[in-house]
């Protein structure tokens, strides 16, 4: 398996793309952003016009969409990707989308007698671009096994997580951990400041103490310099806590620290956030804490 068609190259495509190029994959890559495509031309992606061109040839396929309606879009459509693909590639499903919505993909691609993985990726596109995030896979294993090499070439583990659906669960889970964490550390941070203690300083003990994580050392310190370059936009992650919501609510689980979060995260887009990376709900929490902005910086 050498020829991998991607879908979608935008931030994490663009990360996923890199890394398989740099372990000697041939890449195609599609979006309708030309630019994306440009970027990684020099890296030896050839650009596709169509998510026809990008498929065509190809041992496997990703899609690495920012919306469930967008990635039902390109799977389902009339010409979609189910009816453009080789019949012999593996059809895998990286975006963070609805269980629901991933099964239904899964029982089309098996009416069709296709392979297809459910396999989303839990990191940001920082972390993808060192390699440092997990693949969860969902589907048959024997064909996990096929494309087993160009996950190796993407992620640090690779987690075989059980049926089709099973892996898109386990990324909301993981999603669901890491935004609790991001906006746990932006209420610490907050605090602090309205206590007296420096956000730099705050922050250096924390990333030294038990509770200390990498998200600390990206989103805390963009929390820190004000910086909120996005390494997933705060208007997805809004998204994936709705898709988080949605399951909580099929499955019968509540989930009352997810519906705060969310709330708190439709607060800071409509406040004109919404482009920039998470991390960027501090700004609604030292609204709410009555903060100037000088006290946000000291």
């Amino acid at each position: 398996m050498q020829r991998i068609g991607i879908i979608g190259v935008g931030l994490l495509g663009s990360a996923v793309a890199s890394r398989l190029l740099a372990k000697g994959f041939q890449v195609s890559g599609y979006d309708t952003r030309h630019a994306q495509l440009a970027a990684l031309q020099g890296q030896g992606l050839a650009p596709a016009a169509s998510p026809a061109d990008a498929v065509a040839g190809a041992n496997a396929v990703f899609t690495i969409l920012p919306t469930p309606d967008v990635v039902e879009q390109v799977w389902l459509a009339a010409g979609g990707l189910l009816e453009s693909a080789p019949g012999a590639a593996v059809l895998m499903q990286m975006s963070t989308i609805s269980p629901p919505l991933v099964r239904r993909l899964g029982e089309a691609a098996h009416a069709q007698g296709r392979k297809f993985l459910d396999t989303p990726i839990s990191g940001t596109s920082t972390m993808v671009a060192r390699g440092e995030c997990a693949i969860f896979v969902g589907g048959d294993r024997t064909v996990a096994d096929t494309v087993w090499p160009a996950f190796e070439a993407i992620a640090s583990k690779t987690v075989h997580v059980g049926p089709v659906g099973a892996a898109t669960v386990t990324k909301l889970a993981a999603n669901l951990v890491g935004g609790l964490n991001t906006i746990a550390l932006a209420e610490a941070l907050v605090l602090g400041a309205k206590a007296g203690v420096a956000p730099s300083v705050l922050l250096d003990a924390l990333r030294q103490s038990p509770v200390g994580s990498r998200m600390m050392d990206s989103r805390g310190r963009q929390m820190v310099e004000r910086h909120f370059e996005p390494f997933i936009r705060l208007d997805l992650f809004m998204k994936d806590f709705r898709l988080m919501l949605e399951e909580g609510g099929r499955v019968g689980a509540p989930l009352p620290l997810t519906s705060v979060a969310h709330q708190l995260c439709m607060a800071t887009s409509a406040a004109g956030h919404g482009g920039e990376d998470l991390s960027a709900v501090i700004t609604t929490l030292e609204y709410l804490a009555g903060m100037r902005p000088e006290e946000s910086r000291s």
